[in-house]
């Protein structure tokens, strides 16, 4: 019984391995996009703010932010349309 479990899980596997995954090959690299994203970090420009984005209405659950401190700007999660702004004066 053993053997048999044995037996069929091998061919299984090699039946998968066989037929391969996600379709055929692209070998033609001019058809593959290669390209990546990468948008330019915002220069504050003696800009000082915090924005705070919420996930809903009730401001209660932080989902990301958005900053800048005069020169330095930094970011972590989604931006969404629940935002709260604090800004502040440079020097």
């Amino acid at each position: 019984m053993q053997a048999g479990r044995f037996v069929s899980g091998a061919l299984l596997a090699v039946g998968l391995m066989l037929a391969g995954c996600g379709g055929a090959a692209v070998e033609d690299t001019e058809a593959q996009d290669l390209t990546s994203r990468e948008d330019a970090v915002p220069n504050c420009n003696g800009i000082a703010y915090d924005r705070e984005y919420y996930s809903d209405a009730s401001y209660s659950t932080l989902v990301g932010t958005r900053s800048c401190d005069c020169s330095n700007y930094g970011q972590w999660g989604r931006v969404t349309a629940f935002v709260v702004t604090y800004n502040y004066t440079c020097g």
